[in-house]
């Protein structure tokens, strides 16, 4: 994998060589802009507003906009006077628990790899200390002409660096939160929490891009000339729905699509009649069930019973007929006849 930085981790008086590689990539599919009319490739250009004219990547600048409208240039001569202490290290500034990070600040993530051999054995041990100590440095660097943030966590056998976002770049969640006034029943948290268990937990490698698929498909289809299916989007909004009955039929449906896969614990749910004092009822109506599910049963029984009875009379009746038969054979005298 191709490093994206060259540096050094700072660990007080410790320096190890390293370098960033990105831990993650994209597998979006991406689209061009075209003219519709023939299909031809629309680009950006970029032109001064000034003059009108389009310049060169080697004309363009950098330029802070005022409060008032007005643009300052800013040179990278003058970014480069400036102090930067972490311009080529990673400088760690503290260990503290895993969740003492914010997963809000989280931004992109790296993978730290030993720059050399001599860098083996004290990126070793502060990959172990981390370890061992079950905490995150916290640290600060600088990439892409900035100061950032950073999480140094264990992956496996190697050190990972999370970006993380400023603490001033979080947003509060004032005013995002359900008015107050809002109850939930013990009845609908039993429901939510069957449906939670009955869920149960998922193999993280087998979630995929299902939209991605379509895409792919969608894109192979209409290069083959094939006019794609297009399936009808169903309405999942302005309903206003039985949260009670929701959550039992979600109980269920889970239940049902987990029934051929393993063998997992399923969380018995309680029906609503237990909740709402109807435990008779619930009783009577199990009963009843209970007692029409015998009731054909017993209709077969006695039918069968009854066919039983009619073939004995039937083999009986046949019995007597041919021993009378045989009795009128032998009591007739058999004629001689004479030559």
């Amino acid at each position: 994998m191709r490093s994206i930085w060259n540096g050094a981790i700072s660990f007080g008086l410790v320096s190890i060589p390293v370098k960033l590689i990105n831990a993650t990539e994209n597998h979006s599919v991406s689209f061009r802009q075209i003219h519709l009319t023939d299909g031809g490739r629309v680009r950006y250009r970029k032109v001064c507003e000034l003059d009108g004219e389009e310049v060169t990547s080697a004309e363009i600048g950098k330029g802070y906009e005022d409060a008032d409208g007005s643009v300052i240039p800013i040179t990278d001569e003058d970014l480069g006077s400036l102090p930067l202490p972490t311009a080529k290290t990673i400088e760690i500034v503290a260990f503290v628990p895993a969740g003492a990070i914010d997963p809000l600040q989280m931004d992109a993530a790296y993978y730290l790899s030993a720059n050399g051999v001599p860098a083996a054995k004290p990126y070793t041990l502060l990959r172990e200390a981390l370890k061992r100590s079950r905490k995150v440095a916290v640290a600060k660097y600088a990439l892409r002409g900035r100061e950032r943030l950073g999480m140094l966590r264990v992956v496996d056998d190697v050190i990972a660096m999370h970006g993380l976002l400023w603490p001033d770049e979080i947003r509060t969640a004032e005013d995002v939160a359900p008015e107050a006034g809002v109850k939930v029943r013990d009845a609908e948290l039993d429901l939510a929490d069957a449906l939670m268990a009955t869920l149960g937990e998922v193999d993280m490698d087998s979630l995929h891009d299902d939209y991605r698929e379509a895409v792919e498909e969608l894109v192979a289809a209409k290069a083959a000339g094939e006019l794609p299916q297009r399936a009808e989007p169903e309405d999942t909004g302005g309903k206003v729905i039985d949260l009670v009955a929701a959550l039992e039929s979600s109980v269920k449906a889970a239940k049902e699509a987990r029934a051929g896969g393993e063998d997992a614990p399923v969380a018995k749910v309680t029906s609503m009649a237990d909740h709402k004092g109807g435990k008779r009822t619930a009783a009577k109506k199990t009963t009843a069930s209970k007692t029409a599910e015998k009731k054909p049963a017993a209709k077969k029984t006695a039918a069968s019973r009854t066919a039983a009875k009619k073939t004995t009379a039937k083999k009986s009746t046949a019995k007597k007929s041919t021993a009378k038969k045989r009795s009128s054979t032998k009591s007739t005298p058999r004629k001689r006849t004479s030559a």
